[in-house]
């Protein structure tokens, strides 16, 4: 089995068709042993399914009839969390045993569609089989009868599954190669050049940039649910939960499948929050690589915010007293996560005065070097 590429991704082999087939066999056996006395009726979630119900079915030498339903819920390499139902289910399944064949459970987002397909209806019994399962993501919500092969979170194609339409004809099984990725924090005093050199980074090693400050306003200004829910305690003077800004993180990480990393700007802030990050990103099979600190001489900073005051007409850029005391708050908060990100092998200083390439530099060496 050879790595090969489907569109612009690439892909390495995961499982053979025997190892296959024989997760198939051993589900037909199960099911057979407590419905071999009645004709139940095997229901194909299509399109993905295809090839599973077929081999299964093959295995399967009892009476039984077979029907489709098709759902959809995947866009490239994520699902995008809205489940159509595009072909109902048959008519004469009532006071039937009833037994779905997905080809894969995840999150059980598609799942859950499918229990509520069947609330209204009279069947004997319902139960469900899958072929693949993603035990560490699945919510849990409803029970699964049989299952295959239990995976990692892994993104796979073959054998029905597909990405973006490619690779369903797959008689093997295959898993996304991922390349290295880079995730960074980066840390700085205002004014010491954040927003600039992270615009710089996220170009050069194709990151995704996500600021909080920036993630917060989109989702309140666009009345997101998690920005309705932050701005609930913003408007009642309370700090938003760690919980909602990691939501919202999440988001953005979700929706950037194709970055080869993330730059993550204005948050953490404090070790709980760092602790949270490290907990959010290992259940994407990712980490934190590096934390840098833009380090940079307080008189040197307070010149280049009182220009900037000047020029943007940002009140707290003319203070030099309110300066001073966002310093301040700077080194309160960032000592304890430099402690932390120490502990772990992660934290860089890099100079953070002289001119905007040359810190592109520093800062493109320490990143090399991981």
């Amino acid at each position: 089995m050879p790595v090969i590429k489907l569109h612009d991704k690439y892909f390495k082999p995961f499982l053979s068709h025997a190892e296959i087939q024989t997760a198939i066999a051993a589900m037909a056996q199960k099911i057979a042993a407590d419905y071999k006395d009645e004709t139940p009726i095997f229901i194909g979630v299509l399109n993905g399914s295809f090839m599973f119900v077929a081999d299964f079915l093959k295995q399967y030498q009892h009476p039984c009839e077979v029907s489709f339903v098709k759902l959809s819920s995947y866009q490239g390499l994520t699902s995008t969390g809205i489940v159509e139902t595009l072909l109902d289910l048959p008519e004469n399944i009532e006071g039937r045993s009833v037994i779905i064949l997905e080809d894969i459970i995840d999150t059980g987002r598609t799942l859950k569609e499918l229990v509520h397909l069947f609330t209204n209806t009279n069947v004997k019994e319902f139960k469900i089989a899958t072929l693949f399962y993603k035990a560490e993501i699945y919510n849990g919500e409803y029970r699964i009868d049989y299952v295959g092969i239990e995976i990692p979170n892994k993104f796979i194609v073959g054998y029905g599954l597909d990405y973006n339409e490619l690779g369903r004809n797959l008689k093997e099984v295959y898993q996304l190669s991922q390349k290295h990725m880079i995730n960074l924090v980066i840390f700085g005093k205002p004014g010491a050049g954040k927003g600039t050199q992270a615009e710089f980074l996220k170009d050069k090693y194709n990151l995704k940039h996500i600021s909080t400050g920036d993630v917060f306003r989109y989702n309140i200004k666009n009345n997101t649910e998690l920005g309705a829910l932050a701005k609930s305690y913003m408007d009642k003077g309370d700090l938003v939960p760690d919980e909602v800004t990691i939501k919202m993180l999440q988001d953005e990480v979700e929706k950037n499948p194709d970055a080869s990393g993330f730059i993550f700007d204005g948050f953490p802030r404090t070790t709980a929050q760092a602790e949270a990050l490290d907990a959010f990103l290992a259940t994407k099979s990712i980490k934190i690589n590096a934390t840098i600190a833009l380090e940079a001489n307080d008189e040197v900073l307070i010149q280049r915010l009182l220009e900037r005051g000047k020029l943007n007409g940002r009140t707290d850029d003319q203070d030099e007293n309110k300066i001073r005391n966002r310093f301040d708050e700077y080194n309160l908060k960032t000592a304890p996560l430099k402690d932390f990100y120490e502990g772990q092998g992660k934290f860089h200083s890099v100079n953070g005065i002289g001119a905007i390439d040359e810190i592109t530099q520093r800062l493109a060496k320490v990143i090399e070097e991981l």
